[in-house]
């Protein structure tokens, strides 16, 4: 028995129901294509954003030197300041130039740049025209920076999640503890020497095994937990 398929027969006529359905789908097509919305520019022909200078922006501007450099990037100024101006800087956008709401504080991990490891990241939010501005800040391993607790109530949890992640220190923070890991803790997870693996942390449950310091903090004797 072959195992052949049969070939179409090519030569058979087109039957006018067969013509009527091929008319029908291109009337369709030519249809959408006269409905649809035509295309924004940058849809028609993309064009990748680039970086440009920003020294120029108001709020920059405003800030009267404080500013080291200024980048604008997809529509938002990042502006990198000195760390050891990061409170003055901070407290004058809110009181001045009305950024009254801190939107995020994070860290990024550089640990072969000269200049500095860590980068401290501020988006901030101005509700009266919807601005947002990135404040930048470079700061060594070993160096601390000023809290903006004060300024925004909002960055008490986020620097103790950069102090937890990267072990940033943030100077005057009311209560700088872990928030994510526990206090004892081998290490920072977010930083990128830390091994993707993981290492053991030394949980409290084999106090036979591991040195204190290795897991959480256990109350002692006698005192509630």
């Amino acid at each position: 028995m072959s195992d052949d398929k049969p070939t179409p027969n090519t030569d058979e006529p087109v039957t006018g129901a067969e013509v009527d359905k091929a008319a029908e789908i291109a009337a369709a097509k030519a249809k959408v294509a006269e409905e649809a919305p035509p295309k924004n520019p940058w849809e028609e022909k993309p064009v990748p954003p680039v970086h440009s200078d920003a020294m120029d922006d108001d709020d920059v501007v405003a800030l009267e030197g404080l500013v080291v450099s200024a980048d604008l990037f997809t529509g938002t100024v990042t502006a990198t300041v000195e760390a050891e101006k990061i409170l003055d800087v901070c407290r004058f956008l809110k009181e001045e130039r009305g950024y009254a709401f801190l939107v995020d504080l994070t860290a990024i991990d550089w640990p072969e740049r000269e200049e500095g490891r860590f980068d401290i990241i501020y988006w901030l939010h101005r509700h009266e025209d919807s601005k947002r501005l990135r404040l930048r800040a470079i700061l060594a391993e070993d160096q601390a920076i000023e809290s903006v607790e004060s300024i925004w109530g909002a960055a008490n949890w986020m620097e103790r999640e950069v102090y937890d992640l990267f072990g940033v220190i943030f100077e005057n923070h009311p209560g700088l503890e872990r928030i994510l890991t526990w206090e004892g803790f081998n290490g920072h997870p977010l930083r990128k020497d830390f091994p993707v693996e993981g290492i053991d942390t030394g949980a409290a449950i084999y106090p036979d095994v591991y040195p204190p310091g290795g897991g959480p903090i256990v109350a002692d004797e006698g005192e509630g937990a």
